[in-house]
């Protein structure tokens, strides 16, 4: 059984071999005794991509597309594949909802997708309009609108297809994490394992070469998909935010990172009397790839649209701001620190909790001005800051549920203001956080504090349960959205340099 940084350190070697070969692998066709050569499906996978344009110079849908063009001309067969998580969180898509992911996408060429987790951020009338506006299949099979009882969109559970000789059964299944039933009441997200079990065996009666199961779960879940139903050939997988892949029994499982900085090539090839082979290949989507005019016109129409007042300045930043996904659901970040400073100050509290997963970019900004813009990419959902009373012993609950998943990644993993704690790993669930004070002084499990947290935790999100019903002080019709919080902040400083202070210590 392979642990997570284990594969995090594969998965880094093949990125840097396949980086090595780019520019072969986007310009040439395959060698004809290649293995892979003549296989009637190649699958381009993409997941958890927030920006139509580079990041930090890789990505960009434009590149993907001229990607995808290259191989239909070489003679291959490209379906495009998205396992969620796109139509939010960036700053554009906190301006248009998403409008602009799904015009970049259908011009790209998107054939299947599935819903993530950020899909719901909208809000259910967004997400069916969105879904209405795609040129692509959507599958999902433990999603349903409560309103028709059908799936949700009109997606379909699962799609089955024929590519030359070979027949693939798509199967598509959502995330359970962060989503709040309580906010979204019109939907209803049933257990995926429960909804696998539903739909293989009639995949099965349709007498397929291969089974695909397009997901936008947790590695964890992925692996006990894989080991429930080894029926699975592969797994097109989303969510963590860094290229995995893993065979478990006989399914390959793979994730491509996220912001389209790596598009993973899967080609499928089946022998007569011979399972299903799978040849895998981690593309890096540089400049080497020029962007289809079409696709860019289409990005850059909505880029021009986000407007002047994005690129005013609000403060000036004077040390790198630790921004990766990675840091900030594993440990204190000083971007982490600096956004909760911002939501506790904007409620006035004892202490703040922000989880780590909320703050985005998934980058280290570098020190320079810091634009409305930049502040807007932090933290792009549209949550607003509540503020609670709540008796310590409740504080001490969120944290434990906040470190519950370490060492792994985890989106629930807790920023903090006002609080300082250590954190024992490898001590028993419930048991791991030790020497917590509230500025400064010990934590009296029956003394009322108060707190600010997202109204995403307020509700519920990232497994925080443990809020509801305390007592209300500031609600979320009366708070500030953390964007605005942040940038009050900054403005009000000017210039701001924070530094990793050591309010959570985890022991090695």
């Amino acid at each position: 059984m392979e642990r997570l940084p284990r594969l995090r350190a594969i998965a880094l070697a093949v990125a840097i071999l396949a980086a090595a070969l780019a520019a072969p692998a986007a310009q040439q066709s395959d060698d004809p005794g290649a293995p892979r050569s003549g296989a009637p499906l190649t699958i381009l996978q993409l997941n958890d991509v927030y920006s139509t344009v580079p990041v930090d110079g890789a990505g960009g849908l434009a590149r993907v597309a001229t990607l995808k063009q290259r191989l239909t001309r070489a003679g291959v067969a490209p379906l495009m594949l998205l396992a969620g998580d796109f139509l939010s969180s960036s700053v554009a898509s906190t301006i248009f909802k998403g409008e602009q992911m799904i015009a970049a996408l259908n011009a790209a060429g998107l054939d299947v997708a599935t819903l993530g987790n950020h899909e719901f951020d909208f809000g259910a009338e967004i997400l069916l309009k969105r879904m209405a506006e795609a040129r692509w299949q959507w599958v999902v099979a433990n999603g349903v609108d409560r309103r028709t009882g059908k799936p949700i969109g009109g997606a379909a559970p699962y799609v089955v297809r024929t590519f030359g000789s070979l027949r693939v059964a798509i199967l598509g299944l959502s995330s359970t994490e962060g989503f709040v039933g309580d906010r979204l009441p019109e939907f209803e997200i049933s257990e995926p394992i429960r909804a696998a079990a539903r739909y293989l065996p009639m995949i099965r009666r349709e007498r397929v070469d291969a089974i695909v199961v397009l997901t936008h779960l947790t590695f964890e879940q992925d692996r006990a998909l894989a080991e429930r139903f080894p029926e699975i050939d592969l797994i097109v997988g989303g969510h963590e935010h860094f290229p995995i892949t893993a065979t478990i029994n006989r399914t390959l499982i793979s994730k491509a990172g996220s912001d389209a900085k790596f598009v993973a090539r899967i080609d499928l090839l089946r022998r007569p009397g011979r399972p299903v082979d799978r040849f895998y290949e981690l593309i890096p989507i540089t400049s080497a790839l020029p962007d289809d005019p079409t696709t860019a016109e289409v990005v850059n129409a909505w880029e021009a649209k986000l407007g002047a007042g994005l690129d005013e300045v609000v403060g000036t930043n004077r040390t790198p701001l630790e921004g990766t996904s990675q840091r900030l659901r594993t440990s204190e970040t000083n971007l982490g620190d600096l956004v909760a400073d911002a939501v506790r100050a904007a409620a006035r509290s004892d202490a703040a909790l922000v989880n780590g997963g909320g703050i985005r970019g998934d980058r280290v900004h570098p020190p320079g001005p810091l634009t409305r813009r930049t502040l807007t990419e932090i933290h792009p959902f549209g949550n607003v800051v509540t503020t609670l009373s709540v008796p310590g012993r409740v504080i001490v609950a969120a944290l434990e549920h906040g470190v519950s998943r370490l060492p792994l990644t985890a989106g629930q993993f807790p920023q903090v203001s006002g609080l300082t704690f250590r954190v024992n790993p490898a001590a028993s669930a419930g048991s791991r956080v030790s020497d917590l004070q509230v500025q400064n002084a010990p934590l009296d499990p029956g003394r009322l504090y108060t707190l600010a947290v997202p109204d995403f935790l307020l509700d519920g999100g990232d497994g925080y349960t443990m809020f509801k019903g305390e007592k209300i002080l500031v609600g979320p019709e009366a708070g500030p959205t953390l964007a605005a919080a942040l940038e009050q902040y900054v403005a009000g400083r000017r210039e701001i340099a924070p530094e990793v202070e050591g309010r959570i210590a985890i022991a090695k």
